[in-house]
């Protein structure tokens, strides 16, 4: 398991190198200038300057220099749109809201989705696995943003039960959670639902029944440890999923996460906090799935995740 470990971190540096030459290709290669607007012409002399101050005199100037900064000071570097501020700065104060909105949205999903999906395969083709197949084929279907606009008309505008947007309280959370958590919610039932079906038919599972235990010890102590297992595996997905979805669901309630920054980063072309923001989140994505991967030997000692 160590070698298994320090192989996949040995793997990091390259895979986020490779996703660092792939998000500049896309954010600084393409035409335009952070530095200059349609609307306004800047100064020949203001914008020699200001290329020199960020390295940006030449794309290959900055594809070198800036992944060094980085790795020897840890600072992504001035933003190029927000005067006064550094990616770092931006990072920190929007990264925790989209963290604690995607956490929670994923936990949302994780259980409800598990409880749905185990009660569907014990009362299979009855109404709870009918509504389950609904429930799934709502969040797979309903994109994000629609989902986020039709809570916020329901419970905010019209029953007033939340509020329509900010960040402050547990209860302007709720929304954008439940908004955030209908497509995992939906994967993860489905998944565990199949798993379950396949766990129920195995032979130590009327083995248990025929011992004289519960249907409920049967189901949930026995059968849901291994039939969690495929759920496992797509939590890094999903974890990727969800917080890329978290950006348009933040513009929707006007929650101050990174998703309004990166989208105003992508508007005005602000090159520096493109990539910190797409370098942060993946190697947050990497740990994420090396976690999952760990985590497979924990939940079944008998998975070798090392392939061997």
């Amino acid at each position: 398991m160590a070698r298994f470990i320090a192989w996949r971190l040995v793997q990091f540096p390259l895979i986020l190198a490779i996703i660092y030459l792939v998000t500049f290709l896309l954010a600084w290669v393409a035409p335009g200038s952070p530095f200059e607007r349609a609307e306004r012409k800047i100064d020949p002399m203001v914008l020699h300057q200001l290329q020199t101050q960020f390295h940006a005199e030449h794309w290959y100037q900055f594809l070198a220099y800036y992944p060094v900064r980085v790795i020897t000071t840890g600072n992504f570097g001035p933003s190029m749109a927000y005067l006064g501020w550094s990616v770092n700065d931006v990072l920190a104060s929007g990264l925790p809201v989209s963290v604690t909105l995607g956490l929670i949205a994923m936990t949302i999903a994780c259980v409800g989705g598990c409880f749905i999906g185990v009660l569907a395969a014990v009362r299979r083709d009855g109404l709870l696995d009918y509504a389950s197949l609904a429930i799934a084929l709502t969040g797979i279907s309903l994109p994000g943003f629609v989902a986020a606009g039709v809570l916020l008309t329901i419970f905010s505008d019209h029953l007033h039960w939340f509020p329509s947007g900010g960040w402050g309280s547990f209860s302007q959370l709720v929304l954008p959670s439940i908004a955030l958590s209908l497509m995992p919610l939906a994967y993860v039932a489905r998944l565990s639902r199949a798993s379950m079906l396949d766990v129920l038919e195995s032979d130590f599972v009327r083995t248990a029944r025929a011992k004289g235990l519960s249907n409920t010890r049967v189901v949930w102590k026995h059968c849901f440890r291994i039939a969690f297992l495929p759920v496992f595996s797509y939590l890094g997905p999903a974890a990727a999923a969800t917080l890329t979805g978290s950006f348009v669901v933040e513009q929707v309630f006007n929650l101050p996460g990174l998703g309004q920054h990166f989208v105003n980063a992508v508007t005005n072309r602000d090159q520096t906090l493109i990539l910190g923001t797409v370098m942060v989140y993946s190697a947050f994505l990497l740990t994420l799935n090396l976690l999952v991967d760990i985590g497979y030997a924990f939940i079944d000692p008998r998975i070798d995740v090392t392939g061997n």
